[in-house]
């Protein structure tokens, strides 16, 4: 199988996954327009409510789409498709490399699909804020790619599902997705080390013409270099025990 196919087949069984689709689409969007929709005229954190909100819905049902990776890891660990797949030529690059796009692109289809509802509720920015807001969820969604595929090889596949759904709500709670928790004090410093907390904040970035601070960045690097180191033992003893 060559990494093309392997990798359109990966896409193609993301989008026919109804349940993963539904919770990083369908229910954020769903919420967003229901939770905006009655609060259009109202402002949260010095900006618009529907945009706060937007961007929270955004990272919420991204988040949920890149993890979504590791509820397929942990279905082919337990038939036994990983174990075929390494006496294949399929590079182990490749394998991570599909389950990340495909992930990916699911995300993509959630943020797009909100920030329509958000532009049809009135979000108003120039092209470049939206490009700007795009571009730094997707990077703040790294370490939850580096996540999904760390349940993947330490959860069986019964369990691995509301480990995904428990540990997305967790993020999106202290990120301040559904609203902040806190604006100040030391509460407010500890959510500042979460990187869901700065995939919110895309959206006040976008509108202040501002850059993430370097705080963010470190951030962000911290929980990927860490996630990654887990993930890479997790895949080896996973390989060991195959």
């Amino acid at each position: 199988m060559s990494a093309r196919t392997y990798t359109r087949l990966e896409i193609v069984r993301m989008f026919r996954d109804t349940r993963f689709v539904v919770f990083s689409i369908a229910v954020p969007l769903a919420l967003f327009l229901v939770v905006a929709g009655t609060n259009r005229d109202k402002h949260l954190g010095g900006i618009s409510f529907p945009l706060y909100y937007m961007a929270g819905m955004a990272s919420w049902g991204s988040m949920v789409a890149v993890v979504a990776a590791g509820s397929r890891i942990a279905f082919e660990r337990s038939v036994g498709w990983t174990r075929q797949l390494r006496i294949t030529p399929l590079r182990i690059r490749t394998y991570f490399g599909s389950k990340v796009l495909s992930s990916y692109l699911l995300a993509v289809a959630a943020m797009a699909l909100i920030y329509t509802a958000g532009w049809a509720l009135g979000v108003r920015l120039p092209a470049r804020s939206w490009a700007e807001m795009a571009s730094l969820v997707l990077i703040g969604l790294v370490p939850f790619a580096t996540l999904g595929i760390v349940l993947g090889h330490l959860l069986g596949a019964e369990s691995v599902g509301p480990a995904i759904g428990g540990s997305v709500a967790a993020f999106a709670l202290f990120g301040g997705a559904w609203g902040p928790l806190a604006t100040t004090g030391t509460l407010h410093v500890v959510l500042e080390g979460f990187p869901s907390y700065w995939l919110v904040q895309a959206a006040r970035v976008s509108v202040n013409q501002e850059w993430w601070p370097a705080r963010a960045w470190i951030v962000l690097s911290a929980w990927t270099l860490v996630l990654g180191a887990v993930a890479v033992r997790a895949f080896r003893s996973d390989s060991v025990k195959a």
